[in-house]
């Protein structure tokens, strides 16, 4: 019983930290489906992220 209520109370804390992601700044948004379009630069830096963390 004390392992649910310690995962209950934890539950609303990410894991993950988003403040670097590409999707972070939006640059603008599409009208009909509220799609966010990053900065260009924020794409490549994305990009080569990506590119060189691959195994």
């Amino acid at each position: 019983m004390a392992d649910k209520k310690f995962k209950q109370t934890f539950m609303g804390i990410p894991i993950e930290k988003h403040d670097t992601a590409a999707w972070a700044d939006i640059e603008e948004m599409k009208a009909i489906s509220q799609v966010n379009l990053p900065a260009e630069e924020d794409i490549r830096n994305a990009k080569e992220y990506v590119d060189t963390n691959q195994k």
